[in-house]
């Protein structure tokens, strides 16, 4: 349907400037280098179809949304397959064995994940890297900024949105050289467990990163506290108290809240209103005080839902049982009842 394109393509791997495809991109190419595509009788489609590199036989999860392939056996003689599907055993990849062309039928940019391919960015990257130190009289395209020799965070055009507003700057930070996660806190059983496991999997991530971790959490029969998975480990409560002490001894760039519940949340909610993670330096990383406050209070998420138009159910708050009456008469019943302020926990009771 689009023979124009593949004639453009076509053209363009008659050079030698990189080029990745993706999706209907890897199609399109190899129409270009001389295969054909045939229709499937289902697609593929999905977030986690697998697929077989044929270069180290890792197989990889990936997303997918194609009812068309490419007929591998078609491939001329300078271009061989680079990925299969494991369920089907369609082709999922192909690349020139004599120049820097190479496309995948799958996304490896999966806004939505899995991300497991996202390291072909970098591959395809490289390459252009050495096209452009082969050929030292290509010059990429700059704007004024960038020629000046500014930041290239100060180089992005921004745009007005239609109010009238100026988007906001992004801050920069330094790379992170310490983290301090405030733990789980008591567990029992059947309760609280998904707190253990997710913070057990950032001080995983944050130490793959090179990043040293110290954890906060009370409770001596967790996962998390096991010896050799934090850096370093306090076994106190988590309380405004103590964690402004261990910050200022330890003195972490970043703070992770969302891994503790609600006492977590609690406290680094006491620890913004005092002042003490602006004046030892420590960033909330993730969701923002600001964020955790506005979805905890109901008052105040409500207005937020208000503001944006959002259509929402009437509610009330109250501090006593007869206001509590006196408003449901209002609203009419049936009502909900529920503690203003709580994401989680016996709070939330």
């Amino acid at each position: 349907m689009i023979p124009e394109t593949v004639g453009f393509l076509r053209k363009a791997l008659q050079k030698d400037t990189p080029i990745f495809g993706i999706c209907m991109g890897h199609q399109l190419m190899s129409q270009a280098a001389g295969a054909s595509i045939y229709k499937m009788p289902f697609g593929n489609r999905g977030q986690n179809q697998p697929c077989v590199s044929l270069e180290d036989q890792r197989c990889y999860i990936t997303p997918q949304n194609h009812g068309y392939a490419v007929d591998a056996s078609t491939l001329p003689a300078d271009w061989v397959p680079l990925f299969v599907n494991a369920n089907d055993g369609s082709n999922e990849g192909a690349k020139s064995t004599t120049k820097p062309f190479f496309s995948v039928q799958f996304h490896p940019e999966a806004c939505g994940g899995p991300q497991d391919t996202a390291f072909l960015f970098d591959r395809f990257l490289n390459s252009v890297r050495r096209h452009k130190e082969a050929t030292p009289q290509m010059q990429l395209p700059i704007g004024p900024a960038l020629a000046a020799g500014k930041p290239l965070s100060t180089c992005v055009d921004h745009h007005v949105s239609a109010g009238g507003d100026a988007p906001k700057v992004v801050p920069h930070y330094p790379p992170l050289r310490k983290v301090l996660i405030l733990g789980s806190g008591g567990l029992s059983i059947g309760q609280a467990g998904e707190f253990d496991y997710s913070g057990s999997q950032a001080i995983k991530a944050l130490k793959e990163e090179g990043i040293k971790t110290v954890l906060i959490n009370p409770n001596i029969a967790t996962v998390q506290t096991a010896e050799g998975l934090a850096d370093q480990v306090y076994l106190l409560p988590v309380t405004a108290e103590f964690v402004t002490e261990i910050i200022e001894k330890e003195k972490p760039d970043g703070l992770l809240l969302q891994f503790g519940g609600q006492t977590a949340l609690n406290c680094g909610i006491e620890l913004d209103h005092s002042g003490v993670l602006d004046r030892c330096g420590v960033r909330v990383l993730g969701t923002p005080v600001s964020s955790i406050i506005a979805t905890e209070d109901r008052e105040i998420f409500a207005n937020k839902l208000l503001d944006i138009n959002e259509k929402i159910a009437q509610s009330v708050a109250a501090t006593s049982t007869e206001a509590a009456i006196q408003a449901a008469h209002e609203i009419g019943y049936p009502v909900i009842v529920r503690a203003a302020f709580s994401l989680g926990g016996l709070g939330s009771g």
